[in-house]
């Protein structure tokens, strides 16, 4: 029973961070480390959960994933897979390809010597300066919606999407921010950034799981299954409220908190 209550509390908090700029990795982290949940089965958990994150995500989405997909409509100038004046998959691949080559390259460097409590709290704090650094510094709004984003765009905001290999750091936050600083408004970055989540973590959860899929066991069905279907139920709710408190309140105050979330887990574990 004791292990179907770490599921459950796993499963809500990846759930609750996966698409918030609060770093989902990092709080999967701190929380393993407080209910003594680590080590390769706690890995390739939460990369089985992270999936049921993405597929809340994948479904709130569908119309405009499908449209996407939409080969039919071929290389018309009005819509199909590379439609000009509106989001295309050419805005996908580029935003995508920068942080998914990095994490290529990087990943054995990544897993080796920042899945951390120390690393992922220095993530929090940075990505927090970030994410303030890009409410103060935002540019003009030149995308209030997502058919309004360049190709320039995309890929910057593909570059500062590099920043959350860090764990810690946030892709969500990265990604946000990173709108922000090329002329997104807040609700257009983070809808950019929830479509892009999608091939970027099915990519990485896919490789990780290739990699891990041998600590499985039959006994494990019950307690992954168990996981998932929390993350993604949890999921679904924290997209759809996050989009109207994020126009409301903006970044900084997710900023603040992890700050404050940092300075206690320092405090009151590593520190002791």
């Amino acid at each position: 029973m004791e292990k179907y209550i770490v599921s459950i509390i796993q499963g809500i908090v990846e759930g609750l961070t996966e698409f918030l700029p609060v770093s989902s990795t990092g709080h999967l982290i701190l929380t393993g480390e407080l209910l003594g949940f680590t080590g390769n089965k706690a890995e390739t958990f939460e990369i089985v959960i992270q999936l049921g994150a993405i597929l809340a995500v994948a479904i709130l989405y569908w119309r405009r994933v499908f449209g996407l997909l939409d080969w039919r409509k071929g290389f018309k100038a009005e819509g199909g897979l590379f439609a000009k004046g509106q989001l295309n998959l050419i805005h996908i691949f580029i935003a995508i390809f920068p942080a998914m080559l990095m994490g290529l390259l990087l990943h054995k460097v990544i897993k080796t010597y920042l899945f951390s409590s120390s690393t992922v709290l220095i993530g929090l704090v940075i990505g927090g300066l970030f994410m303030i650094y890009a409410e103060k510094r935002k540019t003009k709004e030149t995308a209030i919606e997502l058919d309004q984003i360049t190709y320039k765009q995309a890929f910057l905001i593909g570059l500062s999407q590099i920043l959350a290999l860090w764990p810690g750091f946030s892709r969500s936050g990265a990604t946000i921010a990173g709108g922000l600083l090329v002329g997104t408004n807040h609700k257009t970055a983070a809808e950019f950034s929830f479509i892009i989540a999608i091939p970027m973590m099915v990519a990485a959860s896919g490789y990780d799981l290739l990699k891990s899929y041998q600590f499985l066991s039959v006994n494990d069905i019950g307690f992954f299954v168990v996981g998932f279907i929390v993350s993604f139920i949890v999921a679904w709710l924290a997209v759809v409220s996050f989009l109207k408190l994020l126009q409301k309140i903006k970044l900084t105050p997710f900023a603040i908190y992890r700050f404050i979330l940092a300075a206690l887990f320092w405090f009151f574990i590593l520190r002791g």
